[in-house]
C-alpha cells in the first residue's frame, strides 16, 4: 500500500527545482512535492569518472546533504551506460599532481555518497563497470534497467580493488559471494544481479526506476530521520573510519601500483583495444 500511494505522488509531482552546478557534469533536481532530489551524471560518452566528474559528484552530494533533501537518487543521462568506472586516461602515462588529486578525490567522494547521511538510491539505467559499480553499491538501494551489466571486474584489467571499494560491495552481498565476484572480475546481467541480491529491484525504464527509488525512500517517511541517520552511521562507521586512517597509505599504494610497467602496459593494450572498437562502429 505504501509502495502504491508513493508511486503515485511521483506520477502526480512535476515541479522540480534545478540546483546550482558547477561544470554541468551533474545535475541536481529537488522534487518540490517528494523532497527527493535526484542526482545526475551528465559526462558524455560513459560517464568516465575523471577528476572534475568526482568533483562535482563530492560538491553535488554536499549540495543534497545541505539542503535537508529526504533522499538522494543516483542516475546517469546517458540511456546506455550508468557509469563506466574510472577514466583510465587519469591512470595511464599519468601526471604527477593530478594522479594524486584524482586519487585524493575518489576518495573523498566515496566517503560522501557511502557516508551520506540522507538515504540513498541508484537509479541503474546502463552499464556499471568498476567504479560505476562501486557508486551503485555506495548507495543504499539500487533498482537496474534490463539487459545491461553491473560488477567490480577491476581484476580483469590487471587492477587491484582496495579494501574500501570492497567495503560497498561486502555491505550488500555475502563474503563468499563477494569474494569469488571480485577475484573473477565478474559482470552480472540484471537478472544475475537481481538473484544474488545486487541489486534490489528491476525496472523497465530509467523513469521506472527512479520511481521505484522514490517508493524506497518513501519508506523511511515515519521514521525519525535522526535516528535513521545515526544508525545508518553506525553500521558503516568501521569502513569509513579504516580509509579515513589509511588515507595517505592508500594513495602511496595506488600510485606505487599504477606506475608499475606491467600495469602502464595492460592499461595501454586496453586503450588500443577501445580505439580498434571505436573504429569499427
Amino acid at each position: 500500500m505504501m509502495r502504491s500511494k508513493v508511486l503515485s505522488l511521483v506520477a502526480r509531482a512535476g515541479s522540480n527545482r534545478t540546483m546550482s552546478t558547477a561544470t554541468k557534469l551533474t545535475t541536481v533536481e529537488v522534487n518540490d512535492k517528494t523532497g527527493i532530489a535526484t542526482l545526475t551524471m551528465n559526462r558524455p560518452p560513459v560517464n568516465g569518472l575523471n577528476l572534475e566528474l568526482l568533483q562535482d559528484l563530492k560538491s553535488s552530494i554536499d549540495e543534497v546533504e545541505g539542503n535537508k533533501s529526504r533522499g538522494l537518487i543516483l542516475t546517469s543521462s546517458s540511456s546506455t551506460i550508468f557509469s563506466a568506472g574510472l577514466d583510465i586516461l587519469e591512470m595511464y602515462k599519468p601526471d604527477k599532481d593530478r594522479i594524486r588529486a584524482f586519487w585524493t578525490q575518489l576518495q573523498d567522494t566515496w566517503l560522501a555518497l557511502y557516508g551520506s547521511s540522507v538515504p540513498t538510491a541508484a537509479a541503474i539505467n546502463g552499464h556499471s563497470p568498476a567504479g560505476g559499480c562501486l557508486l551503485a553499491t555506495s548507495c543504499e538501494y539500487r533498482v537496474m534497467v534490463p539487459n545491461f551489466t553491473i560488477g567490480l571486474n577491476e581484476t580483469q584489467l590487471g587492477i587491484v580493488a582496495p579494501k574500501w571499494f570492497m567495503a560497498s560491495f561486502l555491505s550488500v552481498l555475502p563474503q563468499r559471494e563477494a569474494e569469488r565476484a571480485l577475484n573473477q572480475g565478474r559482470m552480472f546481467t540484471t537478472e544475475e544481479a537481481l538473484k544474488v541480491g545486487l541489486i534490489d529491484e528491476t525496472a523497465n525504464s530509467k523513469e521506472e526506476a527512479i520511481e521505484k527509488c522514490v517508493a524506497f525512500i518513501g519508506t523511511f517517511a515515519k521514521v525519525n530521520p535522526l535516528a535513521r541517520s545515526l544508525t545508518k552511521q553506525q553500521f558503516r562507521a568501521a569502513d569509513l573510519q579504516q580509509l579515513q586512517n589509511e588515507r595517505k597509505e592508500d594513495l602511496d599504494k595506488f600510485l606505487f601500483f599504477v606506475n608499475q610497467p606491467a600495469v602502464q602496459k595492460g592499461l595501454g593494450i586496453y586503450l588500443e583495444g577501445l580505439k580498434k572498437k571505436a573504429k569499427k562502429q
